[in-house]
Order: structure tokens, then sequence, then C-alpha cells
């Protein structure tokens, strides 16, 4: 792959509260935690202003209030959050070439070859500012040479920045970095390396690839290729974006609901725990119901989205009861999940509790060890089908 492309990566500031702050302005400039009002919840989202106190997502929210006593809490709507993010597509997919929704709140841009038509750092600063103007929400911007430099470009110029790594000081503005802000770098690597006394991008960089491989496998040489600025994943369009779905046909028709409302609930936390092992979420939701007769019924309904059972398993039993109105024997049932984008936790922490979060990560835990079969709800989720 060509090592002059021109990739932006364009990402929100504290999303949520930057829609809660569209909603309210007088909540700029102050501490302001998205996330549960209860003590055993988490924090979903912070402001800047909160940050400076230690506060970052994922946290219980016992603790932030803590670290932030005077913090303005608000429980948030994941519903107007999906629809904000879908605002900002909307003006991205109708102004550039190429464009790959990476999360709820980031999007990476190819407009390579472009620059003959027209300068990219000019035009990414005139995309930036039509979406502050028609969503008046703030966004920031790196532009570079690859995805992994220009969303490193990013996080390096927010809040409200922007910031253009040209090719030939790619490897300067890396090495003084922490390892740390290498995207998809995790905590374990981090503190192995450490140890070792690799902190900096630069002495990543330095790193022979034989012992890189030696001690990480293949992950430590995709992160060599990262501190060296290399990296030639393509942008994957974004309707290009895969649904995940099962379907089961019963060997009798049946009319037994409740064996329905139990397979149901087990096809949704199959699918659920598919996303959260690819860190995807979903935003719409997709019910297939086919008739003894073979007619065929299908329902959908757009979601916030989320990669959690509880509130998948909910909007099937809305989708069932639309779509079960004759009473007749049902051949097949299916579910299908689809507009997926990437971003687990962020997400999921507005709508769970630190009981619930906890107990998701436990259960899939389990299943990655002994199997997606292997640990389920006792007695299911009641649909009341």
């Amino acid at each position: 792959m060509s090592t002059d492309r021109q990739i932006i990566h364009m990402d929100q500031d504290a999303f949520f509260v930057s829609v809660e702050v569209r909603k309210n302005p007088q909540l700029a400039g102050k501490p302001v935690i998205i996330g549960s009002l209860s003590d055993r919840g988490v924090v979903a989202s912070c402001s800047y202003e909160a940050r400076k106190f230690g506060i970052h997502s994922a946290m219980p929210a016992r603790m932030a209030r803590m670290l932030c006593p005077h913090g303005i809490w608000i429980r948030g709507n994941m519903d107007e959050y999906s629809k904000a993010s879908h605002e900002i597509t909307a003006i991205l997919k109708e102004n550039v070439p190429l464009i790959e929704k990476a999360s709820i709140d980031e999007h990476y841009i190819d407009m390579t070859g472009m620059d003959k038509h027209f300068g990219t750092l000019r035009y990414a600063k005139e995309l930036r500012t039509k979406v502050m103007r028609e969503t008046a929400l703030p966004i920031s911007f790196g532009l570079s040479v690859n995805k992994t430099v220009s969303k490193m470009a990013t996080n390096e110029c927010k809040p409200n920045g922007e910031l253009n790594i040209e090719k030939a000081v790619v490897q300067p503005f890396l090495d003084p970095l922490s390892i740390r802000k290498i995207p998809g770098l995790g905590e374990k690597t981090f503190i192995k390396l450490s140890d070792m006394g690799i902190k900096r991008i630069y002495e990543l960089s330095q790193v022979h690839p034989e012992y890189m491989n030696s001690i990480l496998g293949k992950n430590g040489i995709w992160l060599l290729q990262k501190a060296k600025g290399i990296d030639d994943s393509p942008i994957i369009p974004y309707q290009e974006q895969k649904s995940v779905g099962t379907q089961t046909t019963f060997e009798k028709d049946s009319i037994d609901l409740v064996s329905i409302n139990y397979l149901l609930t087990a096809m949704v936390m199959e699918l659920a725990f598919d996303l959260r092992q690819k860190k995807k979420q979903t935003a719409c939701v997709t019910l297939t119901i086919r008739y003894s007769t073979r007619e065929e019924i299908t329902k959908q309904a757009t979601i916030p989205y989320t990669s959690l059972d509880g509130p998948l398993i909910i909007k099937v039993k809305e989708l069932f009861k639309q779509a079960y109105q004759k009473r007749l024997l049902i051949r097949l049932v299916g579910v299908r999940l689809s507009n997926l984008v990437n971003g687990f936790e962020q997400i999921d922490l507005y709508a769970a509790s630190e009981e619930q979060y906890s107990l998701c990560q436990a259960m899939d835990k389990i299943r990655r060890r002994f199997g997606p079969d292997s640990i389920k709800l006792a007695s299911g989720i009641d649909l009341n089908l």
C-alpha cells in the first residue's frame, strides 16, 4: 500500500458531554459526569474539566464522587447520543469519497489523491468547520499518512484542535510519546514493556523484531510497526460494515411460546457475546418470523448503540409482539443485529450498573475459556410472549 496516503481521523471532543452542553449551554466549562446516579453505577464519560480531578470512564461512581464532589452528574440519553452520531456521519458521507465509522464518535476519511484537486489540510479544516457549524458539536482532527498516526495526532491536539503530521515528520512526532499512546496497546502489555525499560515510542522502535516476537509474538511485531509509523490497514467503508445474525428452523412447526421465549433469549445472548468479542456495537435489530404457511414477517427497529444482552432482549420482545399477530404455527425465527460500529465500553457503561458490567465481563471470561454455551441465564429472561 502506498505510503503517500492522506488519512483524516475525526473525533468528537467528550462526545456525550458535548451533546448535553448543546442542550444546556450552562454546563459549558463545568465538571460534567455522564453515568448512573447510583453509587453502584459507573462513569460512562466526563468533561475535560472533570478529567482534571482524575475521573475517567469505567470508574465506579462512588470513587468519582470522592474525587470531584462538586461534579454535575447527568444520567444521559443514549438515544440522543446515537442520533447526534448519525448527524455527523451523514454530513461526512456527503462530503468525502471514502469514510469509515470507527465508533460512535470517530471517523476515518481517506483523501488519498484528492490533493491533486485541492489541499487536503485545507479541506479537512473546512470539513471540521462545517460539522461544528451544522451540529453545534466540537470536533478535532488529525491528518497523516495512515490511520494510526492520524489517530494519535488527533489525541495530541484534543480538545478542539487540528494537527497535520506530514510523512517527513512522522517519526519525530512519535518518538517522544509514551508507548501508552499507541492505539490498541493494552494495560498488561504496557506494564510488561515498562518493566523492561521501554516507556517511550523511540525506545520501542529500536527493539529488534526477533526480540519483540519472542516476548509478545505477532502482537510484538504489530506494535513495533506502529512505533515506526507503519500501518497499511485500509479504510473500511461505513456501508460495508457487516451484520451478525442467527436463525432456527424448527423440526416441527411450533406455537410453544415458552420455548420460543428461551430460544430468542439464547439467540440474542449468542449474538451479543459475538459483538462484545469483536468490540462492536449494534444500532439496529431485526426479527424474522416464518409461519407454517411460509408467510414471512420481518420487523426492524433502530436502537441506541449497545452490545449488552438486556436491552437487545427487551427490543426483541417488542418486535416479536409486533410480528406475531396471527397465532399460527411458527416454522422459523431469526434475529439479526446490524449498523455495527466499534467501541464496547464507553457506550455500554452508560446503561450498566457496576454489578451488571462486572457480571457481563465475568460471564464473557467463562465463555472465552469454556465455550459460548458454557454459561447462560438460569431461566432466561421473561419476554412475556
